[in-house]
């Protein structure tokens, strides 16, 4: 659901340049926090988790 509001927000603001300006500092942003977030991983040994992942070990068997 996360991803289809992301999808439908960028088509929205797509449609104008000052939208376009608006997606485009987000990514840079974006871009920017991914790369610390990547780098203190290294520094404290753990990876960056990925929204919705679960370790194996904790998933409920399925019927």
């Amino acid at each position: 659901m996360r991803r289809l509001a992301k999808i439908v927000a960028t088509r929205w603001l797509s449609r104008t340049p000052l939208g376009l300006a608006v997606l485009g500092a987000g990514w840079l942003l974006g871009r920017r926090r991914r790369r610390r977030a990547a780098q203190a991983g290294a520094v404290r040994g753990s990876g960056v988790r990925r929204a919705g992942r679960r370790p194996v070990d904790r998933v409920r068997a399925r019927r």
